[in-house]
């Protein structure tokens, strides 16, 4: 009972729910209209939102999307000029006034916006894929959209596949032995991950080791693989963890979250002999506490080559 006091509301039993800030871009377009970009990110992600610092510098190195370093209370960060990354020209009146400073994968970044709205909760399940044309526009990586008031559509970026895309996503301890000294055991392991990137990077760390690696990009489909091989067991007169021994899960996914994901697998008497780590990019007590919640077996923040085989040496199921 004590968990409930401690854990927000909408997640205290994975309730496929979240919160993301509602901020805006300004596009002057060709005829001098002004197109309004409606924006968000998960409010786990975020520590603050502020009005843009003076003291921003460059530094040598820097790719042209990174307006440069500023202090931000005690750290010094880097301050990513959004507008840039998605080349638009914005009005005058519109130009950067804004800073929402965000800490997700160990490190703590700012990204300049035009205008930070509000905050909303939304369901996952009203996520949907973004038209050809929007991610088109924006590089892949919207991760979802979702219709809000008058018609408009809110996007949902995907900050991992930006920061990857400028060079920013650290995988630690790549050159750690431990860490690539092939495993003497090979695992069939399931990962769920909306970011291709994210499957990708875990997807190599993974086979590198010897495993091979099932990828799916959200709790729905996770869901729909496991009932799949469940069946395969059972024609073949096997136990499930014969044909998975480890599953390996994302929080932020469109149409099921990780945290809905877990507890669904856990209730389950048979699903449930499968060990599941939570790998997600937040590193906060709170995104722990509530992994414990949904009894998920470990917690595992994005990219640690050398803590995500420790866990799969751990945890997967030995046969």
């Amino acid at each position: 009972m004590r968990k409930k006091e401690y854990l927000p509301k909408i997640l205290e039993t994975g309730a496929n729910e979240l919160e993301v800030i509602d901020f805006r871009m300004y596009e002057e377009m060709a005829d001098g209209s002004i197109y309004e970009w409606v924006l968000g990110v998960n409010v786990a992600k975020v520590k603050e939102v502020i009005q843009r610092p003076t003291n921003i510098f460059r530094s040598p190195g820097m790719p042209p999307e990174v307006e440069g370093l500023a202090k931000i209370r005690e750290d010094v960060i880097p301050i990513v000029n959004l507008a840039k990354w998605m080349k638009i020209h914005p009005p005058q009146d519109k130009e950067n006034k804004y800073v929402i400073v965000m800490e997700f994968l160990r490190e703590i970044i700012g990204i300049l916006v035009h205008e930070a709205k509000r905050i909303r909760r939304i369901k996952w399940t009203d996520i949907k894929k973004p038209p050809a044309s929007i991610d088109e526009k924006l590089g892949g990586k919207v991760v979802g959209v979702i219709e809000i008031e008058e018609g408009q559509l809110l996007l949902l970026l995907d900050f991992e596949g930006i920061l990857d895309e400028l060079g920013m996503i650290k995988v630690f301890n790549v050159d750690d032995k431990y860490a690539h000294k092939k495993s003497e055991a090979s695992y069939n392991i399931l990962i769920l991950d909306d970011s291709p990137v994210a499957r990708k990077i875990i997807r190599q760390i993974l086979e590198k080791d010897g495993h091979t690696v099932y990828e799916v990009e959200s709790g729905i489909k996770g869901l729909q693989f496991l009932e799949e091989k469940l069946q395969e067991a059972q024609r073949e007169g096997v136990d499930i963890t014969d044909k998975l021994q480890l599953i390996i899960s994302d929080i932020e996914m469109p149409g099921m979250d990780g945290l809905t994901f877990t507890k669904k697998v856990k209730a389950d008497p048979i699903l449930s002999k499968i060990p599941i780590v939570i790998n997600t990019s937040l590193s906060d007590k709170a995104t722990v506490d509530k992994t414990r919640f949904v009894n998920a077996d470990a917690h595992l923040v994005k990219f640690d080559s050398k803590d995500l085989i420790h866990l799969v040496h751990e945890y997967a199921i030995k046969k």
